[in-house]
């Protein structure tokens, strides 16, 4: 291929900087995401789960994969949303730690019990109808 001025590494340089922001496009994203679930009294008392952008590289290799329907959307909290007992099971086998507290006063029982996933990175691959979610170990 040549341009219209003869320099053939222009337009060899154009080209090769389109196919890579291609493949860059097509690489998997990575979040950190940290979920914390709080139960006091045997009542339900808080649930967060909190997802961000990783700024800089994670490492480690995937784990096994979830796979969610994304609906055709490449938002993350969304579809944890939309399939949130899915994620919730997945990530219970990741293991959580668990803080228990009890304490009875006059015959008053009050328990506390925390359930944490400590601030992990994931994969995450976005295709046309889902999206598959590996953490990195």
């Amino acid at each position: 291929m040549r341009s219209r001025d003869g320099n053939r590494s222009l337009t060899r340089t154009i080209f090769l900087l389109i196919l890579l922001n291609s493949f860059v496009l097509l690489e998997a994203k990575e979040f950190l995401i940290s979920y914390r679930y709080v139960i006091k009294d045997a009542t339900l008392y808080n649930e967060e789960l909190y997802i961000s952008n990783s700024m800089q590289k994670c490492l480690g290799k995937p784990q096994k994969s979830l796979t969610l329907t994304s609906y055709k959307n490449n938002d993350l909290k969304e579809t944890i949303e939309k399939n949130s007992q899915e994620f919730i099971d997945f990530i219970h086998k990741l293991g959580l730690s668990v803080e228990h507290k009890e304490k009875t006063t006059n015959h008053i029982n009050r328990s506390t019990t925390i359930l944490t996933l400590k601030t992990t990175c994931f994969k995450v691959d976005f295709n046309d109808n889902f999206a598959r979610i590996a953490p990195l170990k």
